[in-house]
């Protein structure tokens, strides 16, 4: 049997514990199951737990970064490209902030995130 995973670590854990359960009260006492299979996919539930906090460790080290890099662009002039605009604006970075997980920075009346910035003066 396969299972595809379809939340967090967390979730497909107690996910797993409970068909187990299900299993086990369940199972034909002729035909007892497989204790290696299951030993098998609770390993692969604790790797795919130690992947997400990998992943979660690696987004929280990425953001500080690029927070870090930004905030050495506050009061430099930068050319960006305004959102639904074709013409690229000079402006002075005034500030910096973290929306939705992402480094925006303000840039007069402007939210520009970083990516968008194509030049530092």
């Amino acid at each position: 049997m396969s299972v595809l995973p379809t939340g967090n670590a967390a979730s497909i854990q107690t996910d797993f514990l409970n068909l187990l359960v299900a299993q086990l009260q369940n199972q034909n006492p002729l035909e007892p199951m497989d204790s290696s299979q299951m030993t098998t996919q609770l390993a692969q539930i604790s790797e795919l737990q130690e992947l997400e906090n990998l992943n979660s460790g690696f987004a929280k080290i990425l953001a500080s970064q690029q927070m870090s890099q930004a905030a050495a662009m506050v009061g430099k002039e930068v050319l960006f490209l305004p959102k639904g605009s074709e013409v690229a604006l000079y402006g002075e970075v005034n500030s910096v902030d973290l929306l939705d997980n992402k480094v925006v920075l303000q840039v007069g009346q402007y939210k520009v995130p970083v990516e968008s910035v194509q030049s530092i003066r």
